[in-house]
């Protein structure tokens, strides 16, 4: 019998911001997604999730999102309740959380407004997750360090990611990450298409390493290990496509702007792609993209946070 080590982690109720996590917390949880990815692969048995039953309440589309909860609910011996949804239209979010309550044993939310989630969580006795807000996207960064790890080494401190585009809820996540975890952060962007002030800033007076903004390309990818980007418009922005097209396009992510990057640069997006736009096939279909083992890395990263907040202490051989 192997047993999975204590943490405060174990401890924390919710899984909303990765500002809720220390440094020693994060990383624990990124060694049990290591865990859980080798255990998955050799067959071990790992039913952390034993009779436990969980809702992924749906406001937005999704395909990783969907799947690698439910897949990763399933292989931890839980079983789990989708709900597509609009929270506050039908009832209110804390009825929501009150009902909810009574039923499962956790609940994975995908929500517009990050508000929503907050009121889950501040309603609900049992685990909330953060399964994307407009705000925050912490379960894909998760994933994300997963994959950089496994290609650039447990030890971040002098690795630079530079995202480039939108500065966006997949970035403030990643920010709250280089807050916590030495690591250097870029963002690259147009002007307005910044990211939070107060957030860069909170983070900027926590981290390590260094965290900046920047419009110039080449000096955002200069000397980056990894360049990030995401898609201009997100979910809800339809109506703005058009004008960021026009804004986004110096910033595509093609084989010139990876040139800027260290040779051994890898390539990061967090899906799904709008190929032609933000990145082009020759970069994303090509030898230093890592965006599939990304993706692969939302069902052990998730996992692992399942683990920590619902899961037994116990793995049984």
């Amino acid at each position: 019998m192997a047993v999975v080590q204590d943490s405060a982690a174990t401890k924390r109720k919710d899984f909303i911001a990765l500002t809720d996590y220390t440094k020693d917390e994060i990383l624990d949880i990124l060694s049990l997604a290591d865990d859980l990815k080798r255990f998955q692969k050799t067959g071990r048995p790992h039913r952390y999730l034993d009779g436990k039953t969980l809702t992924l309440l749906f406001e937005k589309p999704s395909l990783r999102t969907r799947l690698t909860f439910e897949t990763g609910i399933f292989q931890l011996g839980g079983y789990s309740i989708f709900v597509e949804t609009r929270l506050g239209k039908r009832e209110t979010v804390p009825d929501v959380a009150r009902n909810l309550e009574r039923w499962v044993d956790g609940v994975v939310a995908r929500t517009f407004s990050h508000d929503h989630i907050l009121e889950l969580a501040a309603n609900a006795s049992v685990p909330v997750i953060n399964a994307l807000t407009d705000y925050l996207h912490p379960c894909q960064i998760l994933a994300d360090v997963q994959a950089l790890r496994e290609h650039k080494g447990k030890d971040l401190s002098s690795i630079k990611v530079a995202f480039v585009g939108d500065g966006n809820n997949v970035f403030n996540s990643w920010v709250n990450f280089a807050g916590k975890v030495p690591l250097n952060l870029s963002l690259v962007c147009p002007e307005g298409y910044e990211a939070d002030a107060k957030l860069v800033k909170t983070a900027q007076g926590m981290a390590k390493g260094e965290i900046t903004i920047t419009h110039d390309v080449e000096a955002g990818l200069r000397d980056a290990d990894a360049v990030y980007t995401d898609v201009w418009a997100s979910m809800g922005q339809e109506d703005e496509e058009a004008i960021r097209e026009k804004a986004f396009a110096p910033y595509q992510v093609n084989a010139q702007l990876m040139s800027l990057a260290k040779p051994d640069a890898i390539f990061m997006h967090c899906l799904p792609a709008h190929r032609g736009s933000e990145v082009t096939d020759e970069v994303i279909d090509g030898p230093q993209s890592i965006v599939f083992d990304e993706a692969e890395n939302r069902l052990h990263a998730q996992k692992a946070v399942l683990v920590k907040l619902i899961g037994s202490a116990e793995a049984r051989a």
